[in-house]
């Protein structure tokens, strides 16, 4: 083995798998976590189904990260989601495809993968320093390290660090954003982090929110459209919150509309509750004698639209306007909904902004750290749910770990 001595700083997906790459180029590899144990979020991510990649095409797969795309696809080249696939089959993990193109571990948990990757780093002989909060860099020849752990401070000094540490959402994990302030104060560009693939807030009337908080809105259609004129539409399904709306299509849309949140103070969505029916069609349905009938009970009868969706008109159209059948359909058709701010960083699945690319090289090494590399969440970019954000990390911990066997060596 190498006497070349190598910290990575983050237990997640990143950290982890730069570890498997320079412990299997015999290096001595040290996985320093502030948290107790290591991979927090990411069991998280899997409570709900380990949604670990996508099935579709290359490129469609890159179209899902928006600006950061160019820089995002000299990563995924290397270390591909099909190649992710396959790594979780050699840790004796099956996986299938989904109806909707998203891949799965077999048995939907993400705690067996973690614990047959932990056992296998282990055995390759990287060492885990849990409990050790990183709290400041030196770099001249080397770079020092310094950790607050349950002894108190401890100075380290390495040949190479990979930092990858996260965001700053779901801090209760381990993902702080304390780094922030430590690389600014070393002149790293750092974009301000942002909450993404995150809830909305919405002023809603007490009734609505009293009787609807916690319902979701099935099988329809939402179009947002920024100042700069781009329109995205997604269809799917939300959730009513106690303060606004989330999960889903909103999540979708996250990055839009936060920036036009940030840019013009409000974000308006349209909804298409009732997408596979045309207007004129509705209108034809409902031009029927209703006789006895409420208007509630007609439109339950009629068309199907009950419950949170005929309560959302509501919001929308006084009594006389709910009963006239042009407007009511038109608002069925594309019924409006303001969202005045973003919930908080800390409640989001993920997060945008962080280390910019122009402060890397193309190992992502910070250019005015020498020895200092980066990966996963930390770095500036963002992703939508569905596998696309698990992905990129994987494959940046991979870049970043290249990239210090590329500095040793001397290339």
């Amino acid at each position: 083995m190498s006497t070349k001595k190598i910290a990575v700083i983050g237990g997640g997906p990143a950290g982890l798998m730069a570890a498997e790459i320079l412990i299997n180029a015999g290096l001595k590899v040290d996985l320093y976590d502030a948290m107790p144990s290591v991979g927090r979020k990411f069991l998280m991510a899997g409570k709900g189904g380990m949604n670990i990649s996508h099935a579709e095409s290359f490129a469609q797969f890159l179209s899902r990260y928006g600006e950061r795309k160019d820089c995002i696809e000299s990563l995924l080249t290397r270390f591909t989601p099909d190649d992710l696939r396959n790594w979780v089959h050699g840790l004796g993990i099956d996986t299938f495809i989904g109806s909707s193109g998203r891949v799965f571990p077999c048995d939907m948990k993400a705690a067996p993968l973690l614990r047959a990757w932990l056992h296998r780093l282990r055995l390759a002989g990287v060492h885990f320093k849990i409990r050790h909060q990183w709290i400041g860099l030196k770099n001249d020849k080397q770079p020092v390290l310094e950790f607050l752990t349950p002894e108190g401070n401890m100075s380290v000094t390495c040949d190479a660090v990979v930092l990858a540490l996260g965001g700053a959402s779901w801090k209760q994990l381990g993902s702080t954003g304390a780094w922030v302030s430590i690389l600014i104060e070393q002149g790293v560009q750092v974009a301000p982090l942002k909450p993404a693939n995150c809830g909305f807030n919405v002023a809603w009337r007490e009734y609505f929110r009293l009787k609807f908080a916690g319902s979701p809105i099935k099988s329809v259609v939402v179009s947002a459209t920024n100042s700069e004129g781009t329109v995205k539409r997604q269809q799917g399904e939300f959730v009513i919150t106690d303060n606004g709306v989330e999960s889903g299509i909103i999540y979708s849309l996250s990055a839009l509309l936060r920036e036009e949140i940030s840019s013009s103070g409000f974000a308006t969505i349209y909804i298409d509750l009732l997408p596979d029916i045309t207007e004129n069609s509705l209108i034809n349905k409902l031009s029927k004698a209703r006789g006895k009938s409420s208007m509630a009970n007609y439109l339950r009868k009629q068309i199907g639209l009950e419950g949170v969706k005929s309560a959302l008109l509501r919001e929308h159209l006084s009594t006389t306007e709910f009963n006239d059948i042009e407007k009511l359909c038109a608002m069925i058709k594309n019924c409006p909904m303001t969202l005045i701010s973003t919930r908080p960083l800390n409640e989001a699945i993920s997060t945008a902004g962080g280390v910019t690319f122009e402060a890397l090289d193309e190992h992502l090494m910070i250019k005015n750290l020498p020895g200092v590399f980066c990966a996963g969440e930390m770095l500036d970019w963002e992703a939508p749910t569905g596998g696309y954000l698990l992905t990129a990390c994987f494959a940046s911990g991979k870049a970043a770990a290249l990239g210090v066997l590329n500095r040793l060596n001397g290339s």
